[in-house]
């Protein structure tokens, strides 16, 4: 089965230089020096509660504003899962959780099918989180399904705090993330009557 399921991936542009390592298999540790400090949290989040080992370095124009440096993250991040999930061999290809975060309490499905989908529905209350925007978050996942080729679904079953709103989001993320790239010894070759993902 699967092993060493590492990456590293690179993008340099008029806007963002980012630079994205992970491991796939590892114990949820952590470094991001991204240029912004909500996405840090939130990604460390992701990272801790998925079991990923991640490291994240960016420069932007965040000057202007942090758009270009929060999707090119999820665009890299997007193809460094990719990378490191090879073939995709005796993954369970499949993953759902749910995350609570005090009132509020996110959903997250997803699907690793060599397809790229999303489906959000969060609605978050304020345009803003100290000097983040808000709208940022739907950009970073749509980023993120897209270059991971992934199907992703993303509900708000309910919540009033736009911090605790994207926090659970974050926290679902990682786990249903984790579950999906999961091996499972039972499965022999890709899990899909296709014969490939």
């Amino acid at each position: 089965m699967a092993k060493n399921r590492k990456s590293k991936v690179s993008r340099t542009t008029t806007e963002t230089d980012i630079n994205v390592s992970i491991n796939l298999d590892g114990k949820g540790s952590y470094k991001l020096d991204t240029g912004v400090p909500f996405l840090d949290h939130m990604l460390a989040l992701w990272s801790k509660h998925g079991m990923f080992d991640l490291d994240v370095e960016a420069q932007g124009d965040t000057g202007i504003d942090d758009h270009h440096t929060v999707e090119d993250i999820g665009i890299c991040l997007g193809q460094a899962i990719s990378q490191a999930l090879g073939d995709k061999s005796g993954i369970r290809r499949y993953g759902t959780a749910f995350a609570p975060m005090d009132e509020s309490l996110a959903m997250v499905v997803i699907d690793i099918s060599g397809r790229a989908f999303t489906s959000l529905d969060i609605p978050i209350p304020a345009q803003k989180v100290g000097d983040f925007d808000t709208e940022l978050v739907e950009e970073f996942l749509r980023a993120l399904a897209t270059n991971a080729e992934i199907t992703l679904h993303v509900r708000l079953l309910q919540g009033k705090n736009t911090h605790h709103i994207i926090e659970a989001v974050f926290k679902a993320l990682g786990r249903a993330v984790k579950e999906a790239v999961s091996i499972d010894e039972r499965i022999e070759g890709i899990m899909s009557t296709k014969g490939q993902l």
